[in-house]
């Protein structure tokens, strides 16, 4: 192993705000905006099934993996497998990766931060109820606004700024403490809102629906695209692959093992994520919403869904709060892990780096904007625009790849090897990487994620007509 030169690292005030922290990167707009959609497109109940099984079966240790690699290395992924691998190795070539596939995340995740703040100020404004739309128009007020570059301009630069700004002020004293607010504000907000929904016309329509597998649904579409999108959906939501968790992993102590952090994080993640389900899926099957609408479920139906209810405008300022919450906590997370970046790169003060990436996430965000009013002729295999692209590469590839780099790294003896793994990831009370799991871990693991590569690339070339079967 070669050594790295460090800094003194900052430190996470307590285990809450870590897993509030860590929690707050993969919840997001990918529970909440995406979950939603993909469950309705690819079959209800038995895709949440699939979602959970492979959630439990790679995220979770992909996820501890993370953690080790952050904890031990006490650097961010760009000079974490620096440090951690044996001399003459190329490992640390993923860390560069790490941050390019944090920035092109940001590149359309602040774009859809701003969606939901913009959907927040309509919906207080009460500027949906104004308009006395049917649900079957419900699709204009989202046409309208993406095809405004100037107020999605103005949201994505609230939201870089609000991102970097609170990041500027560092872990313990700013991150930590305004991301345990938000964390907890949403968990109360989302809970409220799923006891609502219980209460609708359609709620058993809809828990059905998204609870119960029909497996009638493969007569419509193939049992691997479902995997393929359930696959896809549990790296998307955990954020693992690009080191966004692993920067939190060097930012806490010995005291805890993390297996059993990582579980606690996934499981309330999940829990958001199928809560988010709760909210949604009973209210478009009480207002008739179809609910295979894509992305623009939520942006397109559930406003008009608010409308119709009583107190809708209430509960829909709620849910949009939600949203934003949610959106920012994420925000917040990758920021840091761009931050940590770019501290462990150039040694410059945070403070310096904040307002440098600050200005270059706002350039590096106009393509995604653009691509839905100035650049909407720009496709790729003429179904892609240009957050379809981003997403693709980010979700597809770079997640995918990524966590088969940290599996192999962690497992292998070219890599850091599987002892050393388990040393740091054992360290602590809490759940512990067992013996039995070593087979699991070095042999099955690798195997399964090469086939989960294999069926990302397979869907994806299915579904945009590039092969039958």
């Amino acid at each position: 192993m070669e050594t790295v030169k460090t800094t003194q690292r900052e430190k996470l005030g307590s285990r809450l705000g870590f897993i509030l922290l860590s929690a707050g990167c993969a919840i997001g707009v990918g529970n909440i905006w995406k979950f939603p959609y993909m469950v309705g497109s690819y079959g209800g109940g038995l895709f949440v099934l699939l979602y959970l099984a492979i959630l439990a079966l790679l995220g979770i240790p992909i996820l501890t993996m993370e953690f080790a690699v952050g904890r031990a290395s006490q650097l961010s992924p760009l000079k974490a497998f620096k440090k951690l691998e044996p001399e003459g190795t190329k490992w640390h070539a993923h860390g560069h990766a790490s941050l390019v596939g944090s920035v092109l995340l940001m590149m359309f995740y602040t774009v859809v931060s701003g969606w939901m703040l913009i959907y927040f100020v309509k919906m207080v404004k009460g500027d949906f109820t104004s308009v006395g739309q049917e649900i079957s128009s419900t699709s204009s007020p989202f046409i309208e606004m993406t095809s405004n570059p100037t107020i999605q301009i103005i949201a994505t630069l609230v939201v870089i700024v609000m991102g970097f700004l609170v990041c500027g002020f560092g872990v313990q004293n700013s991150l930590e403490r305004i991301t345990k607010v938000i964390m907890i504000a949403m968990l109360v907000m989302m809970i409220v809102l799923a006891i609502n929904g219980f209460f609708f016309e359609g709620a058993s329509e809809g828990l059905k629906f998204y609870l119960v597998p029909d497996f009638a649904v493969l007569e419509q579409q193939k049992f691997i695209v479902i995997l393929g999108a359930a696959m896809t959906q549990a790296f998307f939501t955990l954020s693992i692959g690009i080191g966004s968790m692993a920067i939190f992993g060097s930012y806490i102590g010995k005291d805890r093992a993390l297996m059993g952090e990582a579980t606690t994080v996934t499981i309330l993640d999940t829990f958001v994520a199928i809560m988010a389900g709760l909210i949604i899926f009973p209210a478009c099957m009480t207002y008739g919403v179809d609910v295979q609408k894509g992305p623009g479920l939520i942006f397109e139906a559930l406003p008009q869904v608010f409308v119709n209810m009583p107190g809708g405008r209430i509960w829909g300022s709620v849910f949009f709060l939600f949203m934003c919450f949610a959106a920012l906590s994420t925000v917040f997370a990758v920021f840091e892990n761009i931050v940590a970046c770019l501290q462990d790169l150039t040694g410059k003060k945070r403070a310096h780096i904040c307002i440098f990436a600050g200005i270059g996430m706002a350039i590096l965000s106009l393509p995604c904007i653009f691509g839905f009013n100035l650049l909407s002729g720009v496709n790729l295999f003429g179904k892609l625009n240009i957050l379809g692209i981003e997403d693709f590469i980010v979700s597809n590839v770079l997640l995918p790849i990524g966590s088969l780099i940290f599996v192999l790294f962690c497992t292998t003896k070219k890599g850091w090897g599987y002892d050393n793994f388990v040393e740091e990831a054992n360290q602590g009370k809490g759940i512990k990487v067992k013996k039995w799991m070593r087979v699991y871990f070095k042999y099955v693991l690798p195997v399964l994620m090469l086939i989960f590569i294999v069926i990302s690339v397979f869907m994806f070339l299915y579904e945009n007509n590039f092969i039958t079967a």
